[in-house]
């Protein structure tokens, strides 16, 4: 199995990056770009391996058999190094270690790699740390940047890059994928595979977790459920308290254990004084958790929103007789109840609501439950269709 089959529905992209790592069109620093879920990372990871590959520079590099292709695929190649935050923004500290790493020269005679996930996520600051590495690297190292559009890099750092981009795989290959990898059911991948819209993680995670089902189906028979003020406040609470216990279940124990790795790195595991340099180490380690924190809240509540969004799109689908099966087609009668109270322009414009809730809450720091409540007023069922 090479490393490129993992890419589900990206055979131009592919077809690009083995092109690169024979040689032909290769550069220093790539911005693969793409919609959440479709492989970004992962195109990335298998390009690096192409590049480490003992098979390369050729049309066969990527073999997956050799060590440096099994060592990058598994994160131990001392010569890729992956690079993402937890944090809504990349640190100017955090670029800078970027910068040191991709300074040093490889271990092998082949490439060191600096594999950005969230090249969105650097700011005026940070992103200017990296400029300069990123446009006029080390002569064997390259940097892969991925991002969900090219809009979303800052315009210095992605006009020294050369652009690849991926497209949203169709359900019938993710669902395909699914049952290939995975062992799933045929019925259960074509399911995760069409809530997913094309989302290969969350397709795992539909597919693999019946808790990950039974939330999305919390979350898209809401609309029909929005019949009151009361009604309205209730799905807003209860999806913005479900998100913090989702991602305090994803924080804690990682927490503690940077916490405890941070004790025994200074020699203070509760017993004895405090070395002078342990309070400012634990001060940046609580802002930082604090930090992603806040982004993993962010994340679960974007992932209802996105689930939210498709129910709205179903109904405006099913309004105007487009063909085609719904994404939510299991729940097609609240489906038709949503079409029934409204129209399709009332469900364009809550589509608008959602998004909205959803750039205050990422962009403008308003509190989740504040957002959301605002939220779920505007996607109310109109009063005469109750």
């Amino acid at each position: 199995m090479t490393v490129w089959e993992g890419l589900v529905g990206q055979a131009p992209v592919i077809e690009t990056l083995r092109a690169a790592a024979a040689g032909r069109g290769m550069t220093h620093a790539f911005l693969l770009t793409g919609p959440p879920g479709s492989g970004r990372s992962n195109a990335a990871l298998a390009f690096a391996a192409a590049l480490q590959c003992e098979r390369g520079p050729s049309d066969d590099a990527g073999c997956g058999r050799c060590e440096p292709c099994r060592t990058t695929m598994a994160g131990s190649n001392p010569d890729v190094t992956r690079v993402s935050t937890e944090s809504v923004q990349f640190l100017v500290r955090e670029a800078r270690d970027m910068v040191r790493k991709a300074a040093m020269a490889p271990v092998t005679n082949r490439w060191q790699v600096i594999v950005v996930e969230d090249a969105d996520r650097f700011n005026d600051s940070s992103g200017n740390a990296v400029l300069k590495s990123v446009e006029e690297p080390a002569p064997r190292t390259v940097w892969l940047l991925c991002a969900p559009t090219v809009e979303d890099v800052l315009p210095t750092i992605r006009s020294r890059c050369r652009l690849v981009t991926l497209t949203t795989p169709t359900a019938p290959e993710v669902a395909a994928f699914l049952t290939r990898t995975a062992d799933v059911s045929p019925p259960l991948a074509a399911y995760a595979a069409r809530a997913s819209q094309g989302h290969i993680g969350r397709a795992k995670a539909l597919a693999l977790d019946e808790t990950t089902r039974n939330h999305r189906h919390e979350v898209v028979t809401l609309p029909a459920q929005l019949t009151g003020l009361g009604a309205c406040l209730l799905a807003a609470s209860n999806l913005a308290e479900g998100a913090k216990e989702e991602a305090e279940a994803l924080t804690l124990a990682l927490d503690a254990r940077e916490k405890a790795d941070l004790d025994q790195a200074f020699g203070y595991e509760d017993k004895g004084r405090r070395p002078r340099e342990y309070a400012s180490a634990l001060k940046d380690l609580a802002e930082s958790q604090k930090r992603r924190a806040r982004r993993r809240v962010l994340d679960v509540v974007d992932r209802s929103l996105m689930d939210l969004v498709s129910v709205y799109r179903d109904a405006i689908a099913l309004a105007t007789r487009a063909p085609g099966e719904l994404v939510n087609e299991e729940i097609r009668p609240d489906v038709q109840a949503v079409v029934d109270a409204s129209t399709p322009e009332l469900n364009l414009r809550r589509i608008a609501w959602v998004f909205e809730a959803r750039q205050q809450m990422m962009e403008s720091n308003v509190p989740p439950a504040l957002a959301l409540e605002s939220m779920m007023v505007a996607l109310m069922v109109p009063e005469q269709n109750r």
